[in-house]
């Protein structure tokens, strides 16, 4: 393994930041120099093998991942991953120079959460990795104060009930969720409790991930059912058509009907296309 900047972290240190998995040492030299630059803690692996290896030692707080090397797909180690219970919850951003929608519909597929296309653009590789650094950037840290394992799963099991709670409700009142100070009076709590349980269990506020999960629920009517897409987007709370299929479009890197006609064989028109 090569490391950037120290080696393995040390009390109160942050984990490991980035894992970046590409057979290409000239795409990983670029990769490199624009992480060191903003001070990211990296880690280096030529091949996806040693990458889901180091993924699950080093616990990063996201994956660079390339999707196509010679010993194994970064499809198939991005499925490993999601399939283990100590790595499942790191985002994957792929990498591929590929701008292909099956090959992107295949990476939200196994658990993707964005793709990078190369050649790579610094603005947008940056933009990318921090807003996903974001949802996940947890110190490994050992609280100052001794605290028993008794109290610390006390709390970790209260978050969970009440975060689930939560999503309950806004599931439920997907299309006119309540505000956050409603909400939080609904669980019988306040809204800062609310926001920390939330970045706690989810790593992101509570809407951020009720942003994420009207996208889910699109991605799944879009590609799994017929419904018209004023429909979806009616359903899931979005203010225009034109809004839902610019979110969408934001998203997973198509517009609805491409993602549909992908999915499902077969193009069906839409109104969609007189917005764009």
């Amino acid at each position: 393994m090569t490391r950037a900047n120290s080696p393995s972290p040390n009390k109160g240190e942050k984990r490991t930041d980035v894992l970046l998995v590409d057979d290409s040492v000239t795409d990983l030299r670029l990769l490199l120099e624009m992480m060191t630059l903003q001070d990211l803690r990296i880690s280096i692996a030529i091949d996806g093998t040693r990458g889901y290896q180091q993924a699950v030692t080093l616990q990063p707080g996201l994956v660079l991942l390339d999707v196509r090397m010679p010993d194994m797909t970064g499809f198939a180690v991005c499925q490993r991953l999601k399939a283990n219970e100590l790595t499942k919850r790191i985002p994957v951003i792929f990498l591929t120079a590929a701008n292909d929608l099956a090959d992107r519909l295949e990476g939200f597929a196994v658990g993707g959460v964005d793709y990078i296309g190369k050649p790579f653009a610094v603005d947008e590789v940056l933009a990318r990795v921090g807003v996903h650094l974001q949802r996940t950037d947890v110190p490994i840290a050992e609280p100052i104060e001794p605290v028993s394992l008794d109290r610390v799963a006390e709390g970790d099991i209260k978050d969970t009930a009440l975060v689930e709670s939560a999503r309950q409700l806004l599931r439920n009142a997907i299309a006119n969720p309540p505000g956050l100070e409603q909400l939080a009076r609904m669980l019988c709590t306040n809204r800062r409790r609310l926001n920390d349980s939330f970045q706690s269990v989810c790593g992101q506020p509570v809407f951020g991930w009720l942003r994420e999960e009207r996208l889910r629920q699109a991605y799944l009517l879009v590609s799994q059912s017929g419904q018209p897409f004023g429909i979806i987007s009616e359903t899931l709370g979005y203010s225009t058509h034109a809004n839902f299929t610019k979110s969408f479009r934001l998203r997973y890197g198509f517009p609805p009907g491409e993602v549909r006609a992908t999915v499902q064989g077969s193009y069906q028109a839409d109104t969609e296309f007189s917005v764009l």
